[in-house]
């Protein structure tokens, strides 16, 4: 593959060495995006290329820009879940989970033990569907269409379950502050165990279909490498850090809700199959490994479960005391950060939100110069990025 080691000014006017000609050639500006279904949302990055090889790409965010934190400083605590929810639309489980525990954390609310349980096994299903929707547009972005209507069949039992309990299919409400909205009934409970006895066969087909696919393996392989130097240096988190080779893992690092109490293992990069550490297939991999291990705590998490309440005790106006405080769980796209300062007051004085999906949209002008544009959409596609949560 052509690489540039040249600065791009010497690229726009190259001599080309045909004989007898001078012929000059320039860099050609192609936008990809925002209306483009490889850039998973409404993400622009306007590449320069010489023919088929990247020699810059340039992200342009801000097409989904809300004002979200903003509107924060406006809005109730209680009023603010919903605006979390549509940070990562993936995964809004694990949004509304962060933001609960900052509020939690300030206010010095207990939350009782069967909510916190729940709000493991849902986190943990939010995980698999997350990934499953990874898995399934990532084949398509690369030609295959199969297994996105296998991975999609599997996220709509997932759906189903979360409507059931939360009477939504994207955006739930459903981690209150002080616990979980409703309970899981018993028919949730063998919902879930019958959801994990059929998944797991699903994931050994999806391994055969598409991990062990040589042409899948070939589009992945080699392409868009990310050293564990560059990931730390870039703060990439979750699976794109995990893919360079790193065990990071708050679940395990930094426990929370009962993390401590169960047993999982942290799958990262290892050069699979014979590819390179840190690059798209490992980014991929770890996200398939990953599905396994949420089974395993699943598993675990149903048998923690016992009779209890499921909302701790929390004032119906809500009134935080001055001061600040930093609260970080394991998204399926990586860290998640909530800085929450109060004032005292019925609303928070500023709430920021650290974004995993934002630092990873950084990496792709880092790993893009030297790509064919086929390649550049498989890297995009392998640090999935969610732009709700990017621009907010």
């Amino acid at each position: 593959m052509q690489t540039w080691d040249m600065d791009l000014e010497e690229l726009k006017e190259e001599e080309t060495s045909l004989p007898g000609s001078k012929l000059k050639t320039e860099l050609l500006t192609v936008n990809m995006g925002p209306q483009h279904p490889a850039t998973h949302g409404v993400l622009r990055v306007e590449i320069k290329t010489d023919s088929e090889v990247v020699a810059q790409a340039i992200p342009h965010i801000g097409y989904l820009h809300r004002c979200m934190e903003k509107h924060c400083e406006a809005i109730d605590y209680r009023g603010i879940l919903p605006f979390v929810d549509r940070l990562d639309y993936l995964a809004s489980m694990s949004q509304e989970l962060t933001y609960s525990m900052a509020v939690e954390k300030m206010l010095g609310t207990e939350v009782p033990r069967r909510a916190t349980v729940i709000r493991m096994i849902i986190s943990e299903m939010q995980r698999i569907a997350s990934h499953l929707m990874a898995f399934g547009t990532y084949a398509l972005d690369l030609g295959a269409f199969s297994p996105f209507l296998y991975a999609f069949d599997e996220r709509e039992k997932i759906l189903t379950l979360f409507e059931d309990i939360s009477g939504a299919r994207l955006l739930y409400n459903y981690f209150w502050i002080g616990g979980v909205w409703n309970d899981l009934t018993d028919k949730n409970v063998e919902y879930i165990k019958e959801f994990l006895d059929n998944f797991e066969p699903e994931l050994v087909k999806y391994d055969r279909l598409v991990s062990q696919n040589r042409i899948f393996q070939e589009r992945t392989m080699g392409v868009g490498t990310l050293s564990l130097a560059d990931a730390h240096s870039f703060g990439a988190t979750g699976p794109v850090l995990r893919g360079s080779g790193s065990a990071w893992d708050l679940r395990k690092v930094d426990p929370y809700l009962f993390y401590n109490e169960v047993e999982f293992d942290v799958p990262v990069g290892e050069g699979q199959r014979g590819s390179e550490i840190g690059d798209c297939y490992n980014r991929y991999y770890v996200r398939m490994l990953e599905m396994v291990e949420s089974v395993k705590i699943i598993r675990q998490s149903l048998k923690l479960l016992e009779p209890g309440p499921t909302l701790g005790k929390v004032s119906k106006v809500i009134k935080i005391p001055k001061g600040e405080t930093y609260t970080r769980t394991e998204c399926p796209r990586g860290e998640l950060g909530i800085h929450l300062v109060s004032h005292g007051e019925k609303t928070p004085y500023r709430l920021k939100v650290k974004s995993p999906c934002f630092t990873h949209t950084s990496i792709l002008p880092h790993i893009a110069p030297g790509q064919m544009i086929a390649d550049f959409v498989a890297s995009i596609g392998s640090i999935d990025i969610v732009l709700g949560e990017v621009d907010r």
